[in-house]
């Protein structure tokens, strides 16, 4: 398999009097990438390269307020990105595949609902998409769930990049891909342009019951990816069937990443691509 990594062209498609930037490699089936909030599209450098290589069509998308796309969105819930998810699969003639991470797990959940004849299968990775409870005595007993927590609460409120910086070496334990700190120094990058982490902070107070209130009506098949070692929750694999029990019978499985933790597709890009293409090989995507 040849894989190109190098960095295609950034589009730009105008939504609501703002702008999504965007980018596509490779021939195929449409494959849509959505990363998380604090994040950018390049997160999925070496997963995007695997996917055009093995042909797909794949698009990385930055979500509204972040990377290249505009800030200065009337608002920032998971219901706006899936309208916007919509937006980028109708102008590049889907349907299409959707991998949403964390939050845009959650916006990937809802564009499915809304626009079944758009959507042949989902793929979340540690998404937040149904309503989250903080357990006291979970803070108390699991030191990795207390500190993430810690950690992501106070970026968001603060509007600290330092605080998410160090929120993203704790999520990403052990493993680190070459070019990590190269990626960390991007994000930071990013994150200090102005009014970008007004977004963070706007997304991290948009809870997932928009999502959650979803998935009953999820047509298409459905992976959802965890990381074993997640600190956003006391327990991963609970939280990730915790989601296939939430969707109709027979359409959701979930699959575990070995020592992975928030970001199982910058630390293990390999198997979550193979996790991905094993996933719609054997018929996990319609049509």
């Amino acid at each position: 398999m040849s894989i190109n990594r190098a960095a295609p062209a950034t589009e730009f498609l105008p939504v609501g009097g703002r702008h999504l930037a965007y980018d596509v490699t490779g021939k195929g089936p449409l494959i849509v990438l959505a990363h998380g909030m604090g994040e950018n599209r390049t997160a999925y450098r070496e997963v995007a390269a695997r996917l055009s290589a093995a042909g797909f069509r794949v698009a990385r998308t930055d979500l509204r307020g972040h990377g290249e796309s505009s800030t200065g969105w009337a608002s920032y819930t998971r219901t706006d990105v899936a309208g916007d998810l919509l937006a980028l699969i109708r102008h590049l003639g889907g349907p299409a595949v959707i991998v949403g991470h964390s939050f845009s797990g959650g916006a990937a959940t809802i564009a499915a609902a809304e626009a079944p004849d758009l959507v042949r299968a989902l793929v979340e990775i540690s998404p937040f998409t149904r309503a989250q409870q903080v357990d006291l005595g979970d803070l108390l007993t699991h030191a990795r769930y207390r500190t993430g927590a810690t950690l992501l609460m106070g970026a968001a409120l603060l509007r600290s990049v330092p605080l998410w910086l160090r929120y993203l070496d704790h999520a990403c334990p052990g493993a680190r891909p070459a070019g990590f700190g190269d990626h960390l120094a991007a994000v930071e990058a990013d994150l200090r342009r102005p009014g970008r982490m007004a977004v963070v902070g706007k997304l991290g107070r948009s809870a997932p019951t928009d999502a959650g209130a979803r998935l009953a009506d999820v047509r298409c098949p459905v992976l959802v990816l965890m990381g074993t070692l997640d600190p956003d929750w006391p327990d991963p694999e609970a939280e990730g069937k915790g989601i296939v029990a939430e969707l109709p019978a027979g359409l959701g499985r979930l699959e575990l990443i070995e020592g992975a933790g928030h970001y199982a597709h910058v630390q293990f890009p390999a198997e979550v691509a193979t996790a991905v293409l094993k996933f719609l090989k054997k018929g996990g995507a319609r049509g």
